[in-house]
């Protein structure tokens, strides 16, 4: 009897440090076949769809890591402590997933495109200038709005589609940060939230902050063009204009359709920079190495031509 007792004991000593050690078996799909599509589901995170038979994000993406990309973002000095997490990424993500965020190719493909939508996230929302704890790049995440805006970014053009609402601001808030009233009004209707008429949901609610941020990252800024996603993942073909103004698929291409020529067309400057120094620091923490970010010519956007240039009105002849 004591050689069973002792037995046992060993038995559940290894069970539990399985569990501890996250060695657990995964939770297996539901799976269902409709119209001869292989469907599943996987509860929370990705329901009834094709991608969710493949690999998902937590399959490869988990909370520590999230801890690891956004170290500093819950340090005193920080301005938006306790507000972002790694369950409202999760949940934001799981309305995208289906249709390709972080689910598109193989798996160092999808690892891939969640560094470079974080590389974005992370120098967007950074307070790491100048701050020597822990490195600038792991203050990620420290901002959930803009803290001093400058005007309240009402563009009363749009007021028949998008009219600005009673005593409304429409500041820089989200993980990537939006701003004016039509693209509050423009992603609201997408998302099927009041983002309008209440632009400070986004501020109070950390999945939203989220699903704005992975909205502009999967559409196009103008329907003929790609999505920083298509660009990054490999769905776009450049055109023979694309080719002739330097724009090729890679992280680059994504910086020219989120920033245009604020950052783009202008050689290695160092806002640019910054935004690629974010990505490659996330591959290297969720263990992939900076080499995989790509050559120079995919990797920025130094002489890439803007997709969307901004316009300047011409030159008055008198």
């Amino acid at each position: 009897m004591a050689f069973n007792h002792s037995l046992l004991l060993i038995l559940a000593l290894i069970v539990m440090a399985s569990v501890v050690s996250g060695d657990e078996s995964p939770i297996k799909p539901k799976v269902k076949v409709v119209k001869g599509k292989r469907l599943c589901d996987r509860g929370w995170e990705c329901t009834w769809s094709t991608y969710c038979c493949n690999l998902t994000i937590t399959d490869y993406f988990e909370t520590y890591q999230f801890e690891n990309l956004f170290a500093k973002r819950n340090s005193p000095v920080a301005h938006a402590v306790g507000f972002w997490d790694f369950h409202s990424f999760i949940l934001a993500a799981a309305q995208f997933e289906p249709l390709g965020f972080g689910t598109t190719g193989d798996k160092k493909m999808q690892m891939k495109e969640i560094a470079a939508f974080f590389g974005h996230v992370g120098s967007k929302t950074s307070c790491g200038d100048g701050v020597v704890t822990g490195g600038p790049l792991a203050w990620g995440l420290c901002f959930n709005k803009e803290l001093s805006p400058s005007q309240d970014y009402c563009n009363d053009y749009f007021k028949l589609t998008y009219p600005c609402a009673p005593g409304a601001q429409y500041y820089g808030r989200g993980a990537l940060p939006i701003y004016w009233n039509y693209n509050y009004g423009k992603i609201g209707d997408a998302l099927k939230i009041d983002l309008l008429n209440h632009p400070e949901y986004i501020e109070q609610n950390a999945t939203i902050g989220f699903q704005t941020a992975i909205w502009m990252w999967m559409n196009p800024v103008k329907k003929s063009q790609p999505s920083p996603h298509d660009v990054f993942v490999g769905n776009w073909k450049p055109t023979k204009n694309d080719t002739l103004s330097k724009r090729v698929p890679g992280f680059g291409a994504t910086m020219n359709i989120l920033y245009g020529d604020s950052i783009c067309g202008k050689g290695d400057i160092d806002p640019m920079n910054n935004i690629i120094s974010h990505y490659q620091y996330y591959l290297d923490l969720m263990g992939l190495s900076r080499d995989e970010s790509g050559t120079h010519d995919t990797l920025t956007c130094a002489e890439q031509v803007p997709f969307n240039p901004t316009y300047v009105p011409p030159a008055s002849s008198s």
